[in-house]
């Protein structure tokens, strides 16, 4: 085994790979992951959490003690994009130990640097919208995968996911794959969260339209629980890579204590600007929350 230090998703790790195992694979879907995905040789720091990954020749598994967490991989799976996603997931723990998550959603920050978070569904929206915000002068913070936590008296957004698979505008053209895009200008920082908007983008809504959510139904607050444990509770990574029958079982690393804090968290989220907008398109959205969020 050969230990060194591995950066991702803003936490920065130990990480003992076999000797021998390349991770340029990894490190060339690096942008595809919030805080990037970087392995050096250095020594970690003191106390830094642990992510170990060893070879198996049976079930691919995963188990989490103390600081560290332990992937048993297969040969070909650990050699392929497949580490830099499973080492991501691996330290949700640790990000959530410094009270910041992953969550499914996307990112902006306003010319005033103000942080907006874009919740929906899949396919609401988000990242049609987000594009459509960028032409109008916001700055892009993620797309897809957003890192929200507290800072002191502060929610903060930190970077998320600098690309994004832009559907095609032409929706003649559904059927074509969808580009994956750098986003910018793209936020270097973390910005102080100003409001969340939980977007619904559909031709069939008649005009534009915001709605105060607050107090949360015990809806929003189920989905808000959803939402913040889905990165420990509901795995996208799975073990044996996406090729074949993927093995991704869930991933046993989540504590009472975390689901504490996430709970916390979304009481702190009832303290702030929090919109529902409807809207027949990506423009129209764009605009309503261009107007509210810099008037």
């Amino acid at each position: 085994m050969s230990r060194g230090t591995v950066a991702t998703g803003h936490v920065t790790a130990a990480m003992d790979l076999p000797t021998g195992l390349d991770t340029t694979p990894a490190t060339a879907v690096g942008d595809r992951l919030p805080g990037g995905w970087h392995h050096d040789d250095r020594p970690p720091p003191p106390e830094a959490p642990e992510v170990i990954v060893e070879y198996t020749t049976g079930d691919p598994d995963v188990t989490a003690t103390g600081r560290a967490v332990r992937l048993r991989l297969t040969r070909a799976v650990a050699g392929t994009a497949t580490l830099a996603y499973a080492t991501y997931t691996a330290l949700e723990r640790a990000r959530q130990h410094r009270q910041m998550l992953t969550l499914h959603a996307n990112a902006v920050i306003t010319p005033g640097g103000c942080g907006v978070l874009l919740l929906g569904s899949k396919g609401a929206g988000k990242t049609s919208v987000t594009l459509a915000l960028g032409e109008r002068g916001f700055t892009h913070a993620g797309d897809d995968l957003a890192v929200l936590g507290e800072h002191g008296s502060e929610l903060l957004l930190w970077p998320g996911q600098a690309t994004a698979a832009a559907r095609p505008r032409d929706a003649a053209r559904w059927q074509v794959p969808k580009p994956v895009v750098r986003l910018a200008p793209f936020a270097a920082s973390p910005s102080a969260l100003a409001a969340v908007v939980r977007l619904t983008v559909n031709p069939a809504v008649p005009s534009p339209l915001l709605v105060n959510a607050l107090p949360f139904s015990i809806n929003e607050q189920l989905r808000l629980h959803e939402a913040l444990a889905r990165q420990i509770s509901g795995l996208p990574t799975p073990l044996s890579g996406p090729a074949g029958a993927p093995y991704g079982r869930v991933w046993n690393i989540d504590t009472p204590a975390l689901a504490h804090w996430r709970t916390h968290l979304i009481s702190r989220l009832g303290n702030h600007r929090y919109l529902y907008l409807y809207a027949p398109d990506p423009d129209s959205a764009a605009d309503l929350i261009t107007r509210e969020m810099t008037t």
